[in-house]
């Protein structure tokens, strides 16, 4: 889930910055620290959206940059167990797949791409589903839902994905499942 949230920090603003706008020194210089930034308690930063507050500037012993304190606003991705994502197929692998949602990379097991046994067919790289007829692979759109969330400190950031649900999987696939229920309701 996408949010804004505000952060008050002490902002260090290099040398090489120091002869813009303060305003200007001190967004470019969030913008470099936070955008992409993994964060336990936050999630990813997406962007700085606002800055609300400007303290006064101190110069540390033996640093050449500025330091403020600032209060600002930046968009963050903060998944949620259980979520609804739609995402992208980025890489097929032989243990599943990776899906972009947003700024970052999710992983969904092949043994939970669909309710049949997969197999990857590496020389066209996709997955393709035991009978044939469903295949993954990069550039496709899907549907997932989150199950597994773990961001820390240590840079082991996971986000697990399933797709073995109703209403989950490649757009394509949620169709014909839709179709499928519409023909039968329709016989009886």
């Amino acid at each position: 889930m996408y949010k804004s949230v505000k952060i008050q920090e002490r902002i260090r603003v290099p040398p090489e910055l120091l002869g813009r706008e303060v305003e200007d020194s001190i967004e470019g210089s969030l913008r470099e620290q936070y955008t992409g930034e993994v964060n336990e308690v936050l999630g990813v930063v997406v962007a700085v959206e606002d800055i609300e507050e400007i303290g006064e500037g101190e110069v540390e012993p033996e640093d050449a940059g500025v330091h403020y304190p600032v209060t600002f606003k930046a968009l963050v991705l903060d998944p949620e167990l259980h979520e609804i994502v739609e995402g992208e197929v980025s890489e097929v692998t032989d243990f599943g797949a990776f899906v972009r949602i947003g700024p970052i990379d999710a992983m969904c097991h092949i043994s939970q791409i669909m309710d049949e046994y997969v197999d990857y067919d590496e020389k066209q790289g996709m997955l393709v589903g035991e009978e044939g007829n469903r295949t993954l692979k990069e550039g496709d759109s899907v549907r997932a839902r989150i199950t597994a969330v773990s961001f820390n400190e240590s840079g082991e950031d996971k986000l697990n994905l399933t797709m073995r649900q109703p209403a989950l999987g490649k757009h394509e696939w949620i169709e014909e499942d839709l179709e499928e229920d519409e023909e039968e309701e329709e016989d009886g």
